[in-house]
């Protein structure tokens, strides 16, 4: 199976796979959400069955909670979890400092909440995540639904003082509605191209009335597994300034992922 995907599945795949080497047994551990992610639970799933590995899960969605449960992940609460050792997670964009763009596929607010929960955050994406300045990606900021046009209004008003290079906020649609979140809230896509001081925006857009949380993980991120579709990885740690690389031989009659489709 793994020789029919594209160049850029390949990269998530070995990505996936050498950030599920980073899990022991009796680890409490947060799963994230997204395509990336979906495929490190798969990961996950097999040591399950083959090795015999034991942790528990603490998914940030719940397509991400269906998928672990069917691959054979035990499951929890964070309420139940507390505090996780390690969160795993996939990324819309990440700079040289680790800041990331999350929120593409809609979970930015358990996301964020599960990763800061966490004594550490590894990101798992293809090299094409990788940007020398955020905001080519559309920053998600959810909103509760009351009052949203107002929150928009708010929004694109605080924009113009800060320094980015564009300004059109869109609301993310389902379909023929707005897009609903896990938590019952709606997502504004803001199409900034670039994003100058993300510290600072992040700061602003938590500070107006209905926005519930944006998608910028800033100081969050600790090492980030960057997969090439050769099936060359490269492993990052911002805390210990290391790099380490290698390569993961793909089997190609892996099935591992045949039923997965995200």
């Amino acid at each position: 199976m793994t020789g029919e995907l594209s160049p850029i599945d390949k990269a998530k795949f070995v990505a996936a796979k050498r950030a599920a080497d980073f899990v022991e047994n009796g680890m409490r551990v947060g799963l994230g959400t997204g395509s990336t992610a979906a495929w490190l639970v798969r990961c996950l799933g097999e040591r399950v069955r083959e090795e015999g590995l034991t942790f528990r899960g603490v998914p940030t969605s719940t397509r991400t909670a269906e998928l672990a449960r069917d691959v054979g992940i035990e499951v929890v609460t964070l309420d139940e979890a507390r505090w996780l050792d390690v969160t795993i997670d996939g990324a819309d964009e990440f700079d040289a400092e680790l800041n990331l763009i999350k929120g593409g596929g809609g979970a930015l607010l358990q996301e964020k909440i599960v990763a800061t929960a966490s004594d550490r955050m590894i990101v798992i994406a293809d090299a094409a995540k990788e940007v020398e300045t955020l905001g080519a990606f559309p920053l998600p900021v959810e909103v509760i639904p009351f009052g949203r046009t107002a929150s928009q209004a708010l929004i694109e008003e605080a924009l113009v003082s800060m320094d980015v290079m564009g300004r059109q906020t869109t609301l993310r649609m389902n379909g023929d509605t707005p897009y609903v979140t896990d938590e019952g809230n709606h997502i504004l896509d803001l199409h900034l191209s670039r994003i100058g001081n993300a510290r600072q925006l992040a700061m602003v857009l938590n500070q107006i009335p209905g926005v519930v949380e944006n998608g910028l993980f800033i100081d969050i991120c600790d090492q980030v597994v960057v997969g090439y579709g050769d099936g060359r990885v490269e492993v990052r740690d911002i805390n210990a300034g290391t790099v380490s690389e290698g390569r993961l031989d793909f089997a190609e009659d892996d099935n591992l992922f045949r039923d997965l489709g995200d």
